[in-house]
């Protein structure tokens, strides 16, 4: 039987490894530093199985446009006009045979340095996960390290016309492109931009944009690929057969990282490109390894369960569903209702919960702790025990969210957001307490983050042990006009668990649960125990009595 209940951890290797502290707005890389592939070490590899994680999610691997300059090793350098950040978006990629040259001690040697990382992940029984970026490309996208016989994007495209199925890129005829007009103030990138950037015809952005001009919060750095359709008045045209060229080069490509050993993608913005692409593509890439595993970016419930049948992906992000509901919660929001967290797994995901990927942060949202979202991470722990044992499905944590990182900071481009920046080089505060110069021992943490994560090694524990979690069935238990807090059982036949979460921030939730009588008929209770503390509960005539702190949860074994 297939494990679903898995834990993937989300890191940067630029921001994992880094150990310097400088922390320059929009600084160097000389400045700010960067992590390598190299400083994911054993020792750093064998925290993360402390957390129980399966499957490693390394983003930013894939080469993507930067300012900074390896002229010298042969990659062309890239105009700041159509860059964000120093460091760059690992989601505006350049060439997808070829890795970030950031993450290499020698950058001759890159590629090594990044399979022998993903040696040393399965030597400690872990997976590898990258991203695969399926919907856009770098505007300076040219592939020096491709294999012989491989044709680059938009090679042999017919530039002429607007649309074409063979084309791989889409045009505007007659316009050249033209650089947005920057919403930033003046900063340190200004000096290396002059507000031109040739490229005639221009090409469509990436999120779907086709003018000459996007806008500054366009994705104008990216230009989208041609998957076989054609955007005419406002509808969309499929010319899918014979397969547009696009599909075979995604295909070999993502054929080219399985062959290096990695056991997984996590597809960006997956509805962004048609659900037959994904339909073709995932088996026959799975000749190769049937068991990789494709994590499906989503944001449209209408559109899961498509997705999951028909497009054959694995998981999908349950960022819109559970993650909202839960976040509203966290933040103790005046409209915020935790019968939100039953709609989700018994109408959204009804059929496929255990195939929706749970989180409470990721690159893309704010981090727990920050300003902007709770501004203590332990507001979130009911919200994470939620995550970690609704379903049967995975989980994902995002470094240092275990440690409480507030993403504070000016950072360059990422600017003050509540997010730790992907677009420039910096350094990670808690993360790099716990890192402790290379040690990853946690020595340098302060007692409150040492606590956070000592409850997410019991959480992630408890939940990779329950059979009642990774197997078992749920069913809601009434706790009356309770919008702040929530209980569940989760039971099979091996083990029954009661699960309540408080998100109330001032007051206790006292209750005597009556159980159901054919959930007592699978064994007689002997005791009652909250695994998160092993204190033991007054359990009498089949009903347990316990209360439950303010923003408190409890995981309650009978």
């Amino acid at each position: 039987m297939k494990k679903d209940n898995l834990v993937v951890y989300q890191l940067l290797p630029r921001l994992f490894g880094n150990k310097v502290t400088t922390n320059i707005p929009y600084g160097t890389i000389t400045q700010n530093g960067s992590g390598k592939f190299n400083d994911i070490t054993d020792k750093a590899l064998k925290g993360l199985k402390e957390l129980q994680v399966d499957y490693v999610w390394y983003t930013g691997i894939i080469a993507h446009a930067s300012l900074t300059d390896y002229s010298k090793y042969g990659i062309a350098k890239d105009d700041a006009d159509v860059v964000k950040g120093r460091a760059g978006s690992p989601y505006a990629i350049r060439d997808y045979y070829d890795v970030d040259p950031d993450l290499a001690v020698e950058v001759d040697h890159r590629m090594a340095e990044f399979e022998a990382l993903i040696k040393r992940t399965h030597n400690q029984d872990m997976k590898v996960i990258i991203d695969f970026v399926p919907n856009h490309v770098a505007r300076s996208y040219q592939s020096n390290a491709k294999p012989a016989g491989v044709t680059d994007f938009g090679a042999n495209d017919n530039t002429s016309v607007a649309f074409d199925v063979k084309n791989d890129f889409y045009y505007l005829p007659g316009q050249a492109f033209r650089v947005p007009v920057s919403d930033h103030q003046k900063n340190e990138l200004s000096a290396l931009q002059d507000g031109k950037y040739e490229e005639n015809p221009a090409k469509a952005t990436g999120n779907n944009v086709f003018k000459a001009q996007p806008s500054a919060s366009d994705w104008y750095e990216t230009i989208k690929l041609n998957y076989g359709i054609e955007y005419l008045d406002g509808k969309e045209i499929k010319h899918l057969e014979p397969i547009p060229p696009v599909w075979t080069k995604m295909k070999e490509i993502l054929v080219y990282w399985a062959k290096k050993g990695v056991d997984g993608f996590r597809c960006d913005v997956a509805e962004m490109v048609p659900v037959e692409f994904w339909s073709w593509v995932i088996p026959e890439v799975k000749k190769v390894n049937p068991k990789l595993i494709f994590i499906g970016e989503a944001y449209d419930p209408k559109v899961y369960a498509q997705y999951i049948n028909k497009g054959k992906f694995d998981y999908l992000y349950d960022k819109v569903g559970l993650y909202d509901g839960l976040k509203k919660l966290i933040r103790n929001e005046e409209h915020a209702n935790a019968q939100d967290i039953r709609n989700v797994w018994q109408k959204e995901t009804a059929g496929f919960d255990h195939r929706m990927l749970r989180f409470l942060e990721n690159h893309d949202e704010e981090r727990i702790a920050s300003k902007g979202f709770a501004g203590e991470a332990k507001l979130a722990f009911p919200a994470m025990v939620v995550s970690a044992t609704l379903g049967k499905g995975p989980i994902m944590l995002y470094f240092g969210q275990e440690v409480g990182e507030p993403g504070a900071g000016v950072e360059g481009f990422g600017q003050e957001d509540n997010r730790t920046t992907i677009f420039d080089y910096w350094g990670v505060p808690n993360h790099q307490r716990w890192m402790n110069n290379g040690k990853f021992d946690g020595a340098k943490l302060y007692e409150n983050e040492k606590e956070i994560r000592q409850f997410y090694k019991e959480l992630m524990q408890i939940r990779a042990t329950s059979d009642a979690i990774t197997n078992g069935e749920i069913r809601e238990i009434p706790l009356g006009d309770q919008k702040r807090a929530y209980a569940y059982l989760r039971y099979s036949q091996q083990q029954r668990l009661l699960i309540i979460v408080n998100f109330n921030r001032t007051n206790r939730l006292a209750q005597q649960i009556k159980l159901p009588s054919d959930i007592l008929g699978i064994k007689p209770i002997k005791e009652a125990k909250n695994l998160l503390n092993n204190q033991k509960l007054p359990v009498k005539d089949g009903s347990i009595t316990t209360t439950i702190l303010p923003t408190s949860a409890q995981i309650i074994e009978f």
